[in-house]
């Protein structure tokens, strides 16, 4: 009675595997493709700023 159906469940996880692997795969083409593993960048950023001397504050009155 039970020889007729089948859950399938051996089916999907094979399925899940294959996905995982072909997105890992899409993803190193694509850094491959791109040149994201040989690019090498080399940004010098120098900032240099100098605050503007404040005028003195007045007084208090009457001390």
């Amino acid at each position: 009675m039970a020889e007729g159906t089948s859950s399938g469940g051996g089916n999907s996880g094979l399925a899940f595997i294959v996905g995982g692997l072909v997105v890992i795969v899409a993803v190193l083409a694509f850094f491959m493709m791109s040149g994201g593993f040989t690019q090498k960048k080399k940004v010098d950023v120098n900032i240099s700023a100098s605050a503007p001397k404040l005028p003195d504050a007045p007084k208090a009155p009457g001390g």
